[in-house]
């Protein structure tokens, strides 16, 4: 190649292959699918266990309604703790990497350098690139959260979203099984189909963030929430008949 033709391609716009990857952290779509499954499952062998014993259908309603209710607010506030913990923890893990940068930047930025050292970067070219970042105190700050503690500062779960998207995808899957009773119906079997046809749906829609087909997906969770709605349904008429 002619040192011309060498310019002209060093000076032409590198060609970045286009591709798009599914989301592999499930975003809103896997948190919202999995709490409706859990209220699915729960709720349909709280209330099968609960006609196992031989009950009145307004008792099982009313077991239904309990189970959305208790399910649900439970659901909410362990989510709220759980993520509002992991919160502070990270913000009180930044507030020492803020203090730490503050008062030894020149440790930092070797410790910065010794990271992309360890990933095969050459020392000299590694440093130079830690000492650029490290310029803006903000942005080495959200380096050093990146590369030590793997969060960005900048998007860090809410407690409140967290409890009330828990709480909503909870109560819609809980009142599947319930909602046939509330429409007139006075016995088990269509909340128990209504139930499956959710769970099988559910289960097609995690598909979307894994490598399985949606039948398989669907036709696999169906089949877990039935053995859960049947297993539970045998346990209650057994304590049922024992009781009585």
């Amino acid at each position: 190649m002619t040192s011309a033709a060498a310019e002209k391609a060093a000076a032409a716009p590198y060609h970045v292959p286009h591709h798009v990857h599914r989301d592999v952290t499930g975003g809103w779509l896997r948190p919202a699918v999995f709490g409706a499954m859990d209220g699915l499952v729960s709720n349909l062998a709280l209330m099968t266990g609960v006609a196992g014993g031989d009950v009145s259908s307004r008792t099982i309603v009313v077991t239904g309604l309990a189970g959305l209710a208790a399910g649900a607010f439970s659901m909410a506030a362990g989510e709220y703790t759980s993520v509002a913990s992991q919160r502070e923890l990270v913000q009180a893990e930044l507030d020492i990497e803020r203090i730490e940068l503050d008062r030894h930047p020149e440790d930092e930025l070797r410790e910065l350098a010794a990271l992309y050292v360890a990933r095969g970067v050459e020392p000299k070219l590694a440093h130079e690139v830690a000492r650029q970042l490290s310029a803006d105190p903000e942005q080495a700050l959200e380096i050093h959260a990146r590369e030590e503690l793997g969060v960005d500062p900048g998007d860090l779960p809410s407690p409140l979203v967290a409890a009330g998207s828990s709480f909503v995808s909870f109560a819609l899957g809980a009142l599947l099984p319930v909602l046939p009773y509330l429409l007139g119906a006075d016995v088990l079997w269509p909340a128990v189909l209504l139930a499956l046809v959710g769970l099988f749906g559910c289960g097609a829609a995690v598909a979307r963030v894994t490598a399985r087909s949606w039948w398989y997906s669907g036709l696999r969770q169906l089949v877990l929430g039935a053995a859960a709605g049947g297993v539970t349904f045998v346990l209650g008429a057994l304590i049922g008949t024992a009781v009585g």
